[in-house]
């Protein structure tokens, strides 16, 4: 035999028991500080070394393969 229990009254928890935690003051300022860093110095080096390491790959493939084009006649 199975007790039934009665329907929770409250299913849905009040705003004031499931208050957010408060805030960090640093950390918007930490933000935008790690934003700004990405945006400006890792990206673009980033970004040199892709292309550059894409060059040095082509460079290297021509120097073993020999130059694109036809073949000589």
């Amino acid at each position: 035999m199975s007790r039934h229990q009665p329907p929770d009254p409250t299913p849905f928890p009040s705003r004031a028991a499931a208050s957010p935690p408060m805030p960090d003051p640093g950390a918007k300022r930490r933000e935008i500080a790690m934003f700004l860093i990405l945006a400006v110095v890792i990206w673009p080096i980033l970004s040199v070394a892709v292309v550059g390491g894409y060059g040095f790959l082509v460079w290297m493939s021509q120097l073993i393969m020999g130059p694109p084009g036809p073949p000589p006649v």
